[in-house]
Order: C-alpha cells, then structure tokens, then sequence
C-alpha cells in the first residue's frame, strides 16, 4: 500500500493528506462505523452472509500472506489500531485515541476493556510483540519491509538481522499505551496501519502454539468474527466473536468464506442462491447481467493495477529493450474494452489514475496509435537480437481462472503476431504460483498490487531495491533515491521522477486498472467496499426477502 508523506503535496489537494495533518496537529479521537440499518428496515431471522473468496487461503497468519485472498478475510477476524473508510476517512478500531506533536513520535491509547476472542485482554505489549515477529528474518513475511518502509526506528537494520527486536522503535508504556518512534516525521503513518499485516496478534497464543495459532481450536484474533471452520481448498467460516468492542454493532453472525475459482461457477452458484457475493463478475456474463439484473452489480473504482512482471535477473529479460519491446506490443484497448469490458482502463504505468489525489503525466507512447508501438516494438527486439530467424520464446505464468487465462490467450496472440514471439502459458493454482514467484521460477508472471493505503508510495515502495515485494527483482539505485526524496518532500515532481524511471525501465507491464465488479443480492445491506476492495462484514446486514 502507499502513503502520504509529510509536507505538502503541490498543485494538488489530497483528501488524505488533509486528514493526516488535521491528525497530526493533536491528539484526536472518533466514533467508529458499524452496521447502519435505516428506520424501518426489517431484518430476516438468520443474519448469515456467503463470500465467494476466489482461491483458498494460504494462511491467516497475517505474517504469512501477500494477498487479498487472506487479507480479505483477515479483515474481518483481526483489528487494527486504526481503520480506513470507504470515504478514505481515519477510523478507530483498538486505539479510541492518539497523539503526535511532531509526526515522528506516536502515542496510540487502547480502548479499555478491549479482549481477545478467547477474552483475555488486548495489550499494547500485543502489538509490539505482533510488530516485531513481522521484522523476525526467519519469519520471511512478504510483508517484511512495511515497517522499513513506514521509517520505524531501527526496523531496516532488525529486519536484517542487524539488531534486535527490542532495539525496534515501538515500546508498550503501559497495557494501553503504545509509543511509536520513527526515524523522521511521516504525516501519513496512520495511513500505513490501516492496513491489516499491523494487526496485533495474541502473543500468548503464539508462544503457546507456535505455527497451529491458526487453527480453528486453537485460534484467538480480535475482529468481529472469530474462525471457527478451516476446510481446505472448499470454505473458511466465521462467527460472531461476543468479546469483540463492538459486538453491539454486528449484525451478521456467520460468514461462509466458499473456495470457487471458476468465474462460471461463481455465477451459477450465486443465481442459485448458495453465495450471496460473488468474487467478480463473469465476462461471458456481463451484458446479459446487466440487462437482467442491474440492480445486483456493483461497478466501483479500484487503486489497483493488473501487470505482468518480468524476472529482471533473467536472460533476456534482463534487456530493458526486451521488456520495452513486449510491453508495447500490447493493445491494452483490447484488453480493456474487448477481453474484459466492464469499466476497466487500460493502464500504461504502474500508478493508478488520481492516486493520493495527484494527476501524473503518463508516458509519450501511452498517445501513439497502436500500429507506431508495435513499430517501435519491432526495433527494440530486432537490435536485442530477435526477430523471424531467431524468434524469442517465453514461459507466461498465471494463476488458474478464467480471466487471467482469457488475458494471457490475447497477450500472447499480440506478441506472435506482431513480434513473432512465442509464448508457452503456464497456469497454476494461486499458492504454487505464489511459491513460484518468490523463488524466482518465472520468466512473466501475472500479478496485481492493491494500494495499501492511498498515496504513490504504496506502489513505488514495491520496485525498491531489497523490498519485500519486489517479486520483479528489480534495481535501479536512481529510482531508490527519486523513491527517498518523495518521501521526504511529498512534491508532485518526484513522484513523476519517480514513475518515469520505472516507466522507462518497464520492469514489469502495466496492462489495466482494476474496477471492483461484485454482484450482490439485493437483501445484502451496508455492501460499500473500499477503494482497496476491503468489505466489512461487520457493516453489513440481511433484509428480510
């Protein structure tokens, strides 16, 4: 995810730097969000809710994961101090309080009465247990470099094994009070903690059962839902947790995450009644819907970009030309309009449109016509040494679903007609993909990055050199530095700095901007995701029908 950094960010105004420095002028405290049923709203008897979740999780042990598909869920069986909006707005969650004079040091005061689902108290030493296993070099969490990245003291040099875990800037000043130091001011860390890998996580129950914390009998989170079902590769089901803060606001008692990755059956289970949200919405599907059952769609805005990534270690790819060359043989028109069709944009840098309120200035060929690209495609690959007697052949890896499969059909299509390319796909299931990925056995892999929190930085931090997220394997000493200065200064023309050098690098494709597409049935109330696509369970209610 990204963040807002202190100063101003110049002609431009952001919403979300206006809350953080209207946070950061004192200690200020809120009333949180919760279910809202409108007067006169008749509830049914059995306030129980299914998700389509997609894949299966690969964990819940938020340490572990990487992705919306345990993020997703994680959300809603985990607080964090703080909370985003749907409006983008700071909420509070386990911390009713805070304050900071200097946006350096942090003071966060706990509710009281605050408990784990199995009713033991939430401490302040939770949190700083829970932040420094994040750091632990044995953990390997793709999450490893948030608290580097956020400028927590001495979180770098703990992260590699340099100092110890209590060296970390965060210390417990009582049960309820937590201290935050950071190496210099950041204006937008609350905008960081909002994201759910900083949730606190029960330390006595990890040290009681290490790696099995995560099982339904054995599992304590603090959300408004508590695990209570793991069956592997079909459903994750959660009820109500009665120690939850704010239990008097929940409406839902149960929640069905189900497993389906087919986007056909997807829809075919949610017109038979058995899920009430679906994970997307199926292309072959979309018009059809849309005359049938508009009322059940849910088309909104995403902060979330569809890429492919090179590996940038890798021969050939490791040629700026080449990647160039592939990248710009793309017709994201296509893409975005034929292939998919339901609101997407094609995207021509990895930044999403208005992100932290900036309009950033894409690159010279996103206004060439189609048939110039491929041109300058041709030439790039032909002095890279490839061409009709000596064809580039490259492995394309997705993860199984009908999209990425229909996207990878068209992509590869384009590179062997315009550049003769040959292209051999490869489909696995999300967590082999995943594995895959991380031990760089790849040539393309498909992937997507969410913001984090509404601000460049959520995106660039992930090209930087030694970053966690860094699946690209990407290093650029200069972006390293653009990708410094913005943060310390928040000014428009280093994130453009920023965004061009990858941009001209292409370290991976940038082929659409996401849109949240959901189809819900009409008795689900208080359905608002997020711009990051989190849906609260705990907002949400079932409409007598």
């Amino acid at each position: 995810m990204q963040k807002i950094i202190s100063g101003m960010i110049k002609n431009t105004t952001s919403k979300v730097l206006t809350c953080s420095i209207a946070i950061a002028l004192g200690s200020i405290s809120f009333s949180a969000q919760a279910a809202v049923v409108p007067p006169g709203t008749e509830l049914a008897e059995k306030q129980e809710i299914v998700r389509n979740n997609g894949s299966f999780p690969a964990s819940l042990d938020v340490h572990k994961v990487e992705s919306n598909t345990e993020l997703d869920i994680i959300h809603d069986f985990f607080d964090g101090l703080v909370y985003t909006d749907r409006k983008g707005n700071i909420e509070p969650r386990l911390a009713e309080r805070w304050e900071t004079k200097d946006n350096q040091t942090w003071v966060f005061h706990l509710r009281k009465g605050i408990k784990w689902s199995d009713g033991t108290p939430i401490t302040a030493h939770d949190v700083v247990f829970s932040w420094r296993r994040l750091l632990e070099p044995t953990m390997g969490s793709p999450y490893g470099s948030y608290l580097a990245t956020a400028h927590v003291t001495n979180a770098n040099d703990v992260l590699l094994g340099k100092k110890k875990g209590e060296e970390l800037g965060v210390k417990a000043l009582d049960d309820s009070t937590l201290e935050v130091k950071l190496e210099k001011p950041v204006a937008y860390f609350l905008q960081m903690l909002t994201h759910p890998v900083m949730v606190p996580i029960s330390e006595k129950t990890v040290n009681k059962y290490g790696d099995r914390w995560t099982q339904p009998e054995t599992f304590v989170g603090s959300g408004a839902f508590k695990l209570s079902e793991w069956t592997v590769n079909e459903k994750v089901v959660g009820v109500r947790n009665p120690q939850y803060w704010d239990d008097k606001n929940t409406v839902i008692n149960k929640v069905t995450y189900v497993t389906i990755v087919s986007e056909k059956a997807d829809l075919n289970r949610y017109l038979a009644g058995e899920i009430d949200i679906t994970k997307t919405i199926a292309l072959d599907a979309f018009a059809s819907l849309k005359k049938e059952i508009p009322d059940q769609m849910h088309i909104t805005p995403m902060l979330s970009t569809y890429y492919y990534a090179f590996n940038n270690k890798k021969p050939p790819f490791n040629d700026v030309r080449v990647r160039l060359a592939l990248s710009l043989a793309i017709d994201r028109d296509v893409i975005a309009d034929k292939v998919l069709g339901q609101g997407q944009l094609p995207a021509y840098n990895v930044l999403p449109p208005n992100i932290g309120g900036l309009n950033l200035i894409p690159p010279e060929y996103a206004g060439w016509t189609q048939e110039q690209r491929i041109k300058k495609a041709r030439e790039l690959l032909n002095e890279a040494g490839f061409n009709k007697n000596n064809p580039l052949k490259i492995d394309l890896l997705y993860n199984t679903r009908e999209t990425h499969k229909k996207i990878a059909i068209a992509v590869s299509s384009m590179w062997k007609k315009n550049l003769d390319v040959n292209a051999v796909l490869q489909n696995q299931e999300w967590k082999v993909m995943l594995d895959n990925m991380h031990q760089g056995k790849f040539d393309i892999v498909r992937y997507a990055w969410v913001a984090d929190y509404n601000s460049p930085m959520s995106f660039l931090d992930i090209f930087v050199t030694g970053n966690s997220n860094n699946i690209q394997l990407y290093e650029n000493s200069d972006f390293d530095q653009m990708v410094l200065k913005s943060g310390e200064t928040n000014d428009i023309k280093h994130y453009q700095n920023a965004m061009d050098i990858i941009t001209n690098d292409t370290p991976v494709i940038p082929i659409y901007y996401y849109v949240s597409n959901k189809l819900v049935k009409p008795y689900i109330g208080g359905f608002h995701p997020t711009p990051m696509e989190y849906i609260s369970t705990k907002d949400l209610y079932v409409i007598k029908h």
